[in-house]
This record gives structure tokens, C-alpha cells and sequence, in this order.
């Protein structure tokens, strides 16, 4: 497949198809990996696995989404995404579609938290935010990036209560193979996709660059020099471990509160919906605002509605305002999260770049899901995650204030510099 040359542009009209795909196939592959929380207590009670094996092959999950996004990121920028969401897909339809069939942790391990966390990952924000970027103008990245990121939103708020009717209506079995079916859908989403093109040109860009020849290694090497990108990663690493923590084990709070498994279903639907708004005004924000400011702003917003959460009533309002506020940051930090990479390093590797952070996101998350599974255990309740996610989450509002970034050029500036 040949890169389209680097002086080539594309009409507006030709955007859509792109934006459209990356963001239904973000939707499918996330409300899958967003909705696994639900089968934790009907898998525990079918097979007879406690909670702390479970979370384990979980978290293994999280940890393998994370760390297959630099590898396929490399294959897609080099030999274009095509190749790399097709077989993603197939990995997730095999993981989900075996995953009734086993009843052990180490089966557990390879379905969930290898073939399906493996497919999810080859179809998620690194490869499809840099499939994108590589084709769009510099100013149009952000909001593009947002745009895509609420389509995983999305497909939260539209699997959640999908999963949990069939769970109720006909088993946590049939609910595993209708995302299995779901997941088929990816396949012909991968098209549009399909080429990998040349970074579109950013008139009055005053974002640093490095040059077109630059190789991979060579780009890594600068990159992982530079203090700032590291600060990406502390605070993406407290992203993921939130994040994973909350969908994990949400339901099992709620549980442990005397509440029904639909307070969780409407709960992790309603963080996927108010996510949408979180998306698309953190994509919006970033064109007009320093990224660095709005991470800070958001992680320590995540504490403050956690420590609210402590001291208010265990009631079904409670947690339906909670999994609110939560949405509107949830995923919210992937939009300005890839936009500071690319502002420091460029479009041409933001794939490999990117899935280094959500590497980092990701053992994170495995540590999330994981402690989370560990606390149940021994100490009966989640009060001493809450506690260390409180902390977490301002150390990354404060490790993304010293972040080297320029103030966006007005868009005044910026349609001047195109004239």
C-alpha cells in the first residue's frame, strides 16, 4: 500500500468516511472491553472462581490492550492500519466466542485476557487516532481525535445495558457470544481505513516536528529523552488504573451497597454517555486551550468527585450523579493525551508513540483491576482503593503541569498564516 505524496491534500467531504469508521469500530471494540465488569459476579457463580482470580485474568486483559498498541501502532504506521484492524478483529471474535467454553483461570487468561484484550487493543485509540491524524491538517487533529474518542463513549452507553438485559434474560453465556457478533462488525470497518497516507501539511503549525525522513528508532530515541512525554505517561498510567479499577469493580460496589445489577448496568452506561460531551468538549477545548492544563484539570476533578462520593448516601441517585461527573472525564483524556504527542513529536509515528502511553495507561489498569480484586478479598470492601485512587489522581494533575507545550496559535493567526 503506497503512502499518498506529502504535499497531497484531502477535500474536507472525504473526512467523514474516515472519522466515521475509525469512530464506530472504537465503539464496538470499547463498549466490549467497557462492559466485562458485568460478567464478573455470573462467571464467578457459574464456574465457582472467586473475584481475586477473576480480577486477575481481567487485569491481565488490561495489561495486554495496553502493551499490543506500541507493537501494532509500529505495523500500522510502517505497513498501514488495514492489515492490523482486520486481524485485530478476528482475535477479539475469537476471544469473546470461546470464552464460554472454559471455566479455569488460566482459560479466563487466554480468552479474555489474551485473544479478546489482544483484538480489542489492534482496534482502539493508538492505531485509530494515528490512522486519522496521518491524514488530516494539523489544526483539525484535536477535534477529530475527540470526535473518535466518543465513539468508544458510545459504545459503553449502548453495550452496558445491552449485556446486562441479555445476562438476565439468557446467561452471561449467550451475552459472551452476542458481543462475539458484535465484534464481527469490525471487519468491514477496517476498509476505509485501510491506507497509510502522509501527514497532511500544517500551515503556521508552531508545534515542534521532526523531520519527514526521521526513522522510527531514531524518533523513539528522542522521545523517550524528553521529560515531557514521561509526564504523559505518569499521568496516563493513573488514568488506566482509575478507569480499570471503576469498571471492574463498580458493579461490585454497587453490589456491596444492596443494590440491584441495574444500577450497574444504567451506571456504566450513563459514565459511556456523558463521556460523549467529555470527548468532544475536551477534542474542542484542545484547539483553543494548553492540553497540559486541561489533563491537570481533569484528573484532579476525578478526585474531588471521589472524595464527594465517600461521604455522600449509598443510593441509586448517588451513584447514577457519580458515574455522571465520572463520565465527563472518563475517557476524556485521550483527546488531549494523543494531541501533546503529536504537538511534541509530529503525526508520523503518533500510532507507536501513542500506544507507548497507553502501554503505560494499561499497567496501570492492571493494577486497578487487580488490587481492586485483592481488597474485596481481604478486606471485604474497595475503601483503601478509593483512598490510593484520590491520591493517584492528584499526583497526575500536578505531573502534567510541567509538560513543555506552546499556547495554540488564535484563529485568527492561523487563517492568516494560510493566506
Amino acid at each position: 500500500m503506497n503512502a499518498t505524496p506529502p504535499s497531497a491534500t484531502i477535500k474536507p467531504a472525504s473526512y467523514w468516511p474516515l472519522l466515521l469508521a475509525a469512530t464506530a469500530m472504537l465503539m464496538i471494540t470499547m463498549g466490549i472491553r467497557q462492559s466485562q465488569g458485568l460478567f464478573v459476579k455470573p462467571i464467578g457463580q457459574s464456574t465457582g472462581l472467586g473475584i481475586a482470580e477473576i480480577s486477575f485474568a481481567l487485569a491481565i486483559g488490561q495489561f495486554v490492550w495496553g502493551a499490543v498498541q506500541p507493537v501494532f501502532g509500529a505495523l500500522a504506521d510502517q505497513r498501514g492500519p488495514g492489515r492490523v484492524l482486520v486481524f485485530g478483529g478476528v482475535l477479539l471474535i475469537a476471544g469473546m466466542g470461546l470464552t464460554p467454553f472454559v471455566s479455569s483461570q488460566w482459560g479466563l487468561m487466554v480468552t479474555l485476557g489474551l485473544l479478546g484484550a489482544a483484538g480489542a487493543g489492534a482496534g482502539s485509540f493508538s492505531i485509530l487516532i494515528g490512522a486519522t491524524a496521518q491524514r488530516l491538517p494539523a489544526e483539525k487533529r484535536s477535534m477529530a481525535a475527540g470526535f473518535i474518542n466518543a465513539g468508544g463513549s458510545l459504545g459503553q452507553f449502548v453495550f452496558a445495558p445491552l449485556v446486562q438485559a441479555v445476562i438476565a434474560a439468557s446467561g452471561w453465556m449467550m451475552a459472551m457470544w452476542t458481543l462475539a457478533v458484535a465484534a464481527i462488525a469490525t471487519l468491514p470497518l477496517a476498509w476505509p481505513l485501510r491506507r497509510r497516507t502522509a501527514p497532511a501539511a500544517a500551515p503556521g503549525s508552531i508545534a515542534a516536528a521532526p523531520a519527514p525522513e526521521i526513522g522510527l528508532r531514531a524518533q523513539l530515541r528522542v522521545a523517550l529523552r524528553d521529560p515531557s512525554y514521561w509526564m504523559l505517561h505518569v499521568g496516563f498510567f493513573t488514568c488506566g488504573f482509575h478507569i480499570a479499577f471503576l469498571v471492574t469493580h463498580l458493579p461490585g460496589e454497587i453490589a456491596l451497597c444492596g443494590l440491584s445489577d441495574n444500577v450497574s448496568a444504567v451506571s456504566l452506561a450513563l459514565i459511556g454517555l456523558f463521556n460523549i460531551a467529555g470527548s468532544l468538549a475536551a477534542g474542542w477545548l484542545g484547539q483553543r486551550y494548553r492540553m497540559k492544563h486541561l489533563l491537570a484539570l481533569m484528573y484532579a476533578s476525578r478526585a474531588a468527585m471521589i472524595a464527594i462520593y465517600l461521604i455522600s448516601p449509598p443510593t441509586p441517585l448517588t451513584f447514577y450523579l457519580f458515574a455522571a461527573g465520572l463520565g465527563l472525564t472518563w475517557l476524556a483524556t485521550v483527546p488531549p493525551t494523543a494531541g501533546l504527542v503529536g504537538k511534541l513529536f509530529g503525526p508520523r509515528y503518533l500510532g507507536t508513540l501513542f500506544g507507548l502511553t497507553l502501554f503505560s495507561h494499561q499497567i496501570g489498569g492492571f493494577f486497578g483491576a487487580w488490587f481492586g480484586g485483592i481488597a474485596m478479598a481481604k478486606f471485604g470492601d474497595y475503601t483503601w482503593m478509593w483512598y490510593a485512587d484520590i491520591v493517584l489522581a492528584l499526583l497526575a494533575a500536578v505531573a502534567n503541569l510541567p509538560i513543555r507545550e506552546a499556547r495554540p496559535m488564535p484563529a485568527a493567526a492561523l487563517a492568516a498564516a494560510k493566506a
